[in-house]
C-alpha cells in the first residue's frame, strides 16, 4: 500500500507569494496569472497605459546605421573641401607640368635621332637645351643692348622733340607755349608725383614677379628634361599597369602627340619666318636702325608668346621708330595691326590645316577655348591638344564611302527642282480650279 501525501501549509519564515490570484468571472473559467514583462489584458479586451508608450518608444529608436552613415558623409564632404583646396593651391604646378610635357614632346625628335645615333638620351637632351638656352639668351642680350642704346638716345634727343612738337602746336593751333613752361607743368603736376610715388613703391612687386617667373621658367625646363630625358622609362612605366591591348593605343598616342606638336612648332616657325620678313621690309622702307634685329624679335615674340606677344613685338619697333620720326611709329603699328589680322584669319588658318590637319575653324576655336581654360597657356597648347584628339579618336570611327551625288561637292541638280516646281505649279493650279468649280 503506498503511503497518502498530506499536502504542506507554509511556514511563518516563508512569505506569500504577491502575484495577483486568479479571479473567476461569472459564468465562465479562470483567468490565468499575468507572467512578468508581458502587459495584461483586462476585461474589455484593451492593454493597460503602458504599452502604446513602450511601443511608440520603440518605434522612435535611431536605427543603427544612421550614425554611421553621417560620419561617413561628413568625412567625404571633409575630403571634398581637402582636395579642392589642394587642386587650387597647385594649380599652377599642374600648369607647368603641363606646359614642361609638351616642350619634351616638342625636342622629343631630335633627341630621338641625337639617341638613334648612340648617344645617351641624357645628353641629348641637355644639348637640345643648351642650344636652345644659348640662342635665347643671346638674342635677349641682344636685343636689351640695343634697346638701352634707343633708349639712351631718345633721352638726349627728347628735347628736340619736345620742341618740334610744341612749334607744330604754335603753328597748327596759333598758340604761343614754350618748353620751359611745358616742363614746369609737367615737372610739378600731381599725378607725376603720384606715379613716382607708386612706381617706388612698386619696385618690390616687380623684383617679386620677375623672380617668380624665373623660377617657374626653371621649373618648366625642369620638368621638360625629365619628361624627355626618362621618356621610354616613363612609358614603360605607364605601360606596365595596363592590358596590352592599352598598352597599344598608349604608346599610338604618344607617337600622335609628338607628330601633332612638332607639326603645330613647324607652322609656329614658319609664320615666324613670314612675319620677320614682312617687318624687315617695312622697316627698311621706313630706314628704321636695327631692321633685322628688330625683325627676329617681331617674328619670334608674336608667334610664340600667346595672349600678348603680339603687343610686346610691337611695342619695341615703335619706340625705335619714334626716334627715327613720330610719324614712323604710328606707321609701325598700322602694319602691325593689319598684318595680325590677316595672319589670324588668312595665314594661321591655312598654314595649322596642312601641317597639323586640322579645319582652320576647329583651330581658331580651340584657341579660344584654351585661352579661356588656361589663358596664355592654353591658347599655346590648344592647337597640338586638338590635333591629337582629334588624330587619336578619328581610328575609332567608321567611315563609309560617300555617294556619287552632285550635292555632296554643293551642286544641286537644277533640271530635277525645275521639273519639282513645275509639278508643285500645275498641282496648285488643279486644286484652285476645282476650287472655283465647286
Amino acid at each position: 500500500m503506498t503511503a497518502r501525501k498530506t499536502p504542506q501549509t507554509p511556514t511563518a519564515s516563508v512569505r506569500p507569494a504577491t502575484s495577483v490570484s486568479p479571479t473567476v468571472a461569472v459564468g465562465g473559467p479562470p483567468e490565468a496569472p499575468a507572467s512578468p514583462g508581458v502587459p495584461t489584458i483586462d476585461s474589455g479586451g484593451q492593454p493597460p497605459a503602458e504599452a502604446p508608450a513602450a511601443a511608440a518608444a520603440s518605434g522612435a529608436r535611431m536605427p543603427r546605421w544612421l550614425p554611421r552613415a553621417m560620419v561617413l558623409a561628413l568625412a567625404l564632404y571633409a575630403c571634398f573641401l581637402l582636395g579642392d583646396w589642394a587642386f587650387h593651391q597647385l594649380v599652377g604646378l599642374l600648369v607647368n607640368i603641363l606646359l614642361a610635357f609638351f616642350l619634351a614632346l616638342a625636342i622629343e625628335p631630335a633627341v630621338g635621332r641625337m639617341a638613334a645615333r648612340g648617344m645617351r638620351r641624357g645628353l641629348a637632351t641637355f644639348l637640345v637645351f643648351f642650344g636652345v638656352l644659348v640662342f635665347g639668351v643671346g638674342f635677349v642680350v641682344l636685343l636689351g643692348s640695343m634697346l638701352a642704346g634707343q633708349i639712351v638716345d631718345m633721352v638726349e634727343n627728347f628735347p628736340k622733340y619736345l620742341d618740334s612738337l610744341i612749334n607744330w602746336i604754335n603753328q597748327t593751333f596759333h598758340t604761343e607755349l614754350s618748353r620751359v613752361e611745358v616742363q614746369d607743368s609737367v615737372l610739378k603736376s600731381d599725378w607725376l608725383q603720384k606715379y613716382v610715388q607708386n612706381s617706388a613703391t612698386g619696385v618690390l612687386d616687380v623684383s617679386a614677379t620677375v623672380l617668380g617667373g624665373l623660377f617657374r621658367l626653371l621649373t618648366i625646363f625642369l620638368f621638360a628634361f625629365y619628361f624627355a630625358a626618362d621618356g621610354p622609362r616613363f612609358r614603360r612605366a605607364l605601360c606596365s599597369v595596363l592590358p596590352p591591348a592599352r598598352q597599344a593605343e598608349v604608346l599610338r598616342a604618344w607617337e600622335i602627340a609628338v607628330d601633332k606638336t612638332g607639326g603645330y612648332l613647324y607652322s609656329r616657325g614658319l609664320m615666324a619666318l613670314i612675319s620677320g620678313v614682312a617687318h624687315f621690309v617695312l622697316f627698311e622702307i621706313l630706314d628704321v636702325p636695327y631692321a633685322p634685329a628688330l625683325a627676329v624679335w617681331v617674328g619670334l615674340v608674336s608667334q610664340f608668346i600667346p595672349t600678348i606677344g603680339t603687343y610686346l613685338a610691337g611695342a619695341l619697333p615703335m619706340l625705335i621708330a619714334f626716334t627715327v620720326n613720330p610719324w614712323y611709329a604710328l606707321w609701325v603699328l598700322g602694319f602691325v595691326v593689319i598684318y595680325q589680322q590677316f595672319e589670324n584669319y588668312v595665314l594661321q588658318p591655312k598654314l595649322t590645316s596642312k601641317t597639323v590637319d586640322i579645319h582652320p575653324a576647329v583651330a581658331f576655336g580651340s584657341v579660344i577655348a584654351g585661352t579661356a581654360l588656361l589663358g596664355a597657356v592654353g591658347a599655346l597648347i590648344a592647337i597640338p591638344a586638338v590635333a591629337t584628339l582629334q588624330a587619336f579618336l578619328g581610328a575609332y570611327v567608321k567611315r563609309y564611302d560617300v555617294t556619287d551625288d552632285p550635292r555632296v561637292h554643293g551642286h544641286r541638280r537644277y533640271g530635277e527642282a525645275v521639273v519639282a516646281r513645275l509639278q508643285r505649279a500645275l498641282q496648285h493650279k488643279k486644286e484652285n480650279q476645282g476650287a472655283e468649280d465647286a
